[in-house]
């Protein structure tokens, strides 16, 4: 498989709460330290990424240096939509454009256009000519996406724009991003999930819808938060004494007990998510997994250990 950080645009998706964001950081870490300048760009309200360097939240729509060749940002759609107005519109305040009833039954009327306005930003950052002057564009953008329905939308908003309005600076900018986000050489598409069926179902639509709005693949599957398989089963079979204990008081009994059973439950997981794994390659999918961090709460170092983990694959 050809390195998906080697192109404009790599798009992280996937089920909801499966580390997407996690995921998306740790890819971040692992193309700047590839000298590739790149910028991990949030769509929504939330600021995660600067936090997790130590840094205070930014404001929306400011970009923010992590760290060398590593910056975040934070797309609100709203602020983009108008952002973007201002730029055909001139000298109007956004307080002013942002507060009028015609802004307001703009958006109201036209459904996907903040989609499609956020595309147009994330795109202008894989330039070199940015708004307002804002110096070069990056080498990658990842996009750490919505969860998957949310994500079809918002990649298929160009097409949808395209189909609506077929000249004038909505069309031209519809067929630009479209252009990148059809190409394979230009734009890469990452799923990440869990190994449970149904983030694994998940994930197969996903594909198909991609497939069925784009004319693409998924690049690959990060399967997020692998258990080890610690014991076989010989190894199982030969801790089954423990359970008996003869020789030991109940207190001893009773941790033996609860030891056996964890190994067991563990053990009988991870072969649950292997199975899925199975699954995935069986569809000819390319399966990345990540192994479970056995951390109370991810912090840098654990994400930087992701990256690691990511990197003899990418």
């Amino acid at each position: 498989m050809a390195s998906p950080l080697k192109r404009e645009l790599l798009v992280v998706t996937g089920k909801g709460g499966v580390g997407k964001t996690t995921l998306a950081s740790a890819l971040g870490l692992l193309a700047s330290e590839r000298g590739l300048r790149t910028i991990v760009v949030e769509v929504g309200e939330q600021a995660r990424l600067p936090a997790l360097f130590g840094l205070p939240e930014p404001q929306a729509g400011v970009e923010t240096e992590l760290r060398s060749d590593l910056s975040s940002l934070t797309i609100d759609p709203d602020l983009a939509l108008i952002e973007w107005l201002q730029a055909l519109g001139g000298r109007v305040s956004g307080r002013v454009l942002g507060s009028s009833s015609t802004f307001q039954y703009f958006a109201a009327a036209a459904p996907g256009a903040k989609e499609l306005i956020s595309m147009v930003k994330i795109w202008e950052l894989t330039r070199g000519n940015r708004w307002r002057g804002r110096g070069r564009g990056y080498d990658l953008v990842v996009l750490d996406a919505p969860a998957s329905g949310h994500a079809i939308g918002l990649l298929g908003s160009p097409a949808t724009f395209g189909r609506i309005a077929r000249v004038g600076p909505i069309a031209s900018q519809a067929a630009r991003l479209r252009a990148l986000l059809e190409d394979p050489r230009r734009s890469s598409y990452l799923a990440v999930a869990h190994a449970t069926e149904m983030a694994i179902t998940e994930t197969l639509e996903l594909r198909q819808q991609l497939h069925e709005r784009l004319g693409r693949e998924l690049d690959a599957v990060v399967v997020n938060g692998v258990l080890p398989q610690r014991f076989s089963a010989v190894e199982l079979r030969a801790l089954t004494p423990l359970r008996a204990g003869a020789n030991a008081g109940p207190p001893a009994q009773s941790v033996r007990r609860s030891a056996l059973l964890a190994a067991r439950a563990v053990s009988e997981r991870a072969r649950f998510q292997r199975n899925q794994l199975a699954r995935l390659r069986r569809r000819s999918f390319e399966v990345i997994p990540v192994p479970f961090q056995f951390t109370a709460e991810l912090d840098l170092a654990s994400v930087q250990q992701i990256a690691d983990d990511l990197r003899r694959r990418l």
